[in-house]
């Protein structure tokens, strides 16, 4: 077995050890080729042919390269992920002569075993592609901001690639958006792309985001404006680093070679943020429960263990309106509660097909959901889009698996095979092509009876990255190319519409996504370590979340992965959760080792020993239940106008101090927060745009346009409301 890919396997960070490096070569580069071959290969020979011309022979040499794996103890998916890099090691390797634009390379790979056997490999085609002032065309819809002879086109021997252009900038801009951002909130003088990528834990660290957007709001002194290129490919980003007063711009283009940039001039950002959910879609509301508190727990795997969860929180008088049931399915159909038993079916199942032993780890699910909506508790269950194929499927996932691929119901291959996933989180598995609407419609049947007949009331819809590939194909026609970073977009969208279907409003819980994402459900920020680090960088993904139009985001408060935090950290996680559009909290799978990492106030009570969490976690779970009609009101104005979770600038964007308070927001027209974000902070500095003000905790006027230092006891974080609206929010805060 030789084994070559061209372009890897679409990682689009990381190379692999059967590529071509680069994949798209440039004029006068020289590229390696790596192939993977069985073991017991003796040599490796790669046969080069320029234009046709006679082959010569380049020996490839072995190579052995090695990964750092995550750290121990980073929980079953950092596993998942070390186990998929020692998978990935070892290759053989050459270096071609450089190419050259205008020629055309094929090269092929002939290997000799011990025993002498010879395998070879099949042919492969590259040109060089070059840099030049023609090869396509640019749009610009709006005010033309492009820099007069700015534009590149790269193309290879096959067609355009890229364009390349650069953007007007003034001095002293702010630039925010691009989608979620855990790095910072103000993108001037940095480099980023826009790919969907599932970046597990520390997604700060590295610049990489589940929902990326190729939208930005740029204000300037005296000036707003914004921008959205016009693609679902991948775009890049320079955003003065390189150049001041420039932003450069990168992106794929299709055969055409053709792009559209539209330009937004406003005169305030909620204006931009408008004119761009015109093209992008715009966000839908969702009930007022959906910001109660949301519990969550990746070990909760059973129906005893879920009401023993809920009745603590009775016990504690802790108030509770959303519960996730992550570990309710059998994990290989992602549409059968763990336990059932049944006999598979072609069609959709209906709850009375199945027998949940009284033993069982859910003998009830129908009533278990009865009796938490009596207790005021809706409930959502995980979801994974993808149909797993290790172990090989049996039973109803055998039959599920044999649909999809007997009705070619899965993303594709460019040879027309089914797509299998590239990622290391449920490797091989085949995935559903959701552009479709037949696909949709029969991928949702099988769990119709869940919402129509047990009654859950949503999904949390998790995963969505594992579209890898660049020549991938979809039923809508497009290419992994322009098809991928809409993949959680479809995905989304057919559970809110299965919802829909039923009379339930859709209630969707996703942390991937791209521009269109909007109007489909609520989101969350991944997965992240219990560490102030992860606090900061959360935050900063609510606020540029946010700024491109996603209403209903909310973050895993204080982490979900790693040792539990501390009392201090949990706390003050909390307290800014309590002000942020959705407040919950989750644990990752741990294997059930004691002791337990869960992130519930008794369970964080119980590992730090600090008898101030469960009171003070109450205190903030109560005020949010008081809370509630605000953020509904306020969520309802965001529709169509000003962000709910917005940072200073957008309501002050001729105050040039928000910027020094990069974490610092307004939660909707009223409140200003300021959470604390370090340890051992009894009071921080606070910015007050101009105004009037109110300490909510005290009633005590201040007047704006300054700096103050305000108190920050550990139940009392910093949180101010506007003097015009305090006489009606003064009783949320029992003043």
């Amino acid at each position: 077995m030789i084994r070559h890919r061209p372009f890897g396997s679409g990682h689009p960070y990381a190379e692999t050890e059967d590529q071509r490096v680069p994949a798209r070569p440039l004029d006068g580069e020289a590229v390696e080729l790596r192939v993977r071959a069985a073991p017991g290969t003796a040599s490796v020979v790669c046969e080069w042919v320029t234009d046709g011309g006679p082959p010569a022979e380049l020996t490839l040499t072995r190579v052995q390269r090695t990964e750092d794996g995550p750290a121990a103890g980073g929980g079953h998916l950092a596993g998942a992920q070390a186990r998929a890099l020692r998978a990935a090691a070892g290759s053989w390797s050459v270096t071609t002569p450089p190419l050259a634009a205008g020629r055309r390379y094929s090269y092929r790979f002939r290997g000799v075993d011990r025993r002498g056997v010879t395998r070879t490999s099949r042919w492969f085609h590259v040109t060089a592609a070059r840099w030049s002032d023609s090869g396509g065309k640019l749009l610009v819809r709006g005010r033309d901001r492009v820099v007069p002879g700015s534009v590149r086109w790269l193309a290879d021997g096959d067609g355009p690639l890229r364009v390349r252009f650069a953007l007007e900038l003034a001095p002293g801009a702010h630039v925010v958006g691009f989608g979620e951002r855990f790095d910072a909130v103000d993108q001037a003088g940095r480099t980023l792309d826009a790919v969907v990528f599932e970046q597990y834990k520390s997604q700060g660290a590295h610049g990489r985001t589940y929902l990326p957007m190729p939208f930005a709001l740029v204000l300037e002194p005296g000036a707003v404006w914004g921008f959205r290129i016009d693609t679902s490919r991948r775009t890049w980003y320079d955003v003065g680093a390189s150049e001041p007063g420039r932003i450069l711009v990168e992106a794929e283009v299709g055969p055409d070679g053709e792009l559209a940039v539209d330009v937004y001039d406003e005169p305030e950002p909620a204006g931009v943020l408008r004119r761009f959910l015109d093209d992008a879609g715009r966000p839908e509301e969702l009930p007022s429960w959906v910001f109660r508190l949301w519990a969550s727990g990746n070990e909760w795997n059973t129906q005893e263990r879920v009401m023993a969860e809920m009745d603590r929180h009775r016990e504690h008088g802790i108030p509770v309106g959303v519960l996730v049931i992550e570990a309710w399915s059998d994990e290989t159909t992602f549409t059968a509660f763990r336990g059932a038993r049944y006999e598979p079916s072609e069609e959709p199942h209906r709850l009375a097909d199945y027998t949940f032993p009284a033993d069982g780890p859910w003998p009830d699910p129908n009533g278990m959901v009865d009796e938490l909506h009596e207790r005021g508790i809706r409930v959502l269950l995980w979801q994974i889009p993808l149909q797993k194929m290790r172990p090989h499927p049996r039973h109803q996932a055998a039959v599920d698996a044999r649909q999809l691929v007997e009705r070619g119901y899965g993303v594709k291959e460019a040879d027309g095979r089914p797509y299998r996933n590239r990622g290391w989180w449920f490797p091989l598995a085949l995935m559903p092509d959701l552009s479709s609407p037949e696909v949709r419609d029969w991928w949702t049947a099988k769990r119709a009876y869940l919402v129509s007949e047990v009654g859950v009331d949503g999904f949390k819809t998790d995963g969505g990255e594992h579209a890898w590939g660049h020549d991938l194909r979809y039923a809508d026609g497009r290419r992994g190319a322009d098809g991928n970073n809409l993949f959680p977009v479809h995905y989304a969208r057919a559970f809110g519409d299965l919802l829909r279907r039923h009379g339930k409003a859709p209630v969707t819980f996703s942390r991937a996504g791209f521009a269109g994402s909007q109007p489909h459900g609520a989101f969350w920020a991944g997965d992240e370590d219990s560490t102030w680090e992860a606090f900061r960088s959360s935050i900063r993904a609510g606020i540029t979340a946010s700024a491109c139009g996603i209403v209903y985001w909310g973050w895993d408060l204080a982490g979900f992965s790693g040792d539990v935090p501390d009392a201090e950290l949990y706390l003050r996680a909390a307290g800014a959760a309590a002000f942020m559009p959705i407040m919950q909290y989750h644990s990752e799978f741990n294997h059930h080792r004691r002791p337990p990492r869960d992130r519930t106030p008794w369970n964080v009570a119980e590992r730090t020993g600090d008898e101030r969490v469960i009171p003070v976690f109450r205190r903030f779970a109560e005020l949010r239940e008081r809370l509630v009609p605000y953020l509904a009101e306020q969520a309802r104005r965001a529709l169509d106008g000003p962000p709910l979770m917005r940072g200073l600038f957008f309501d002050h964007p001729d105050d040039p101090a928000v910027w020094r308070y990069p974490l610092q927001y307004k939660l909707g027209d009223a409140l200003l927060v300021a959470p604390v974000t370090e340890p051992g902070v009894q009071e921080v500095p606070v910015h007050l745009p101009a105004g009037d003000w109110v300490d909510v905790w005290t009633g005590r006027p201040l007047a704006g346009g300054r700096e103050v230092v305000l108190p920050a006891p550990i139940d009392r974080p910093p949180v101010l409301c506007t003097a015009e609206q305090w006489p009606r929010l003064s009783p949320v805060f029992d003043i």
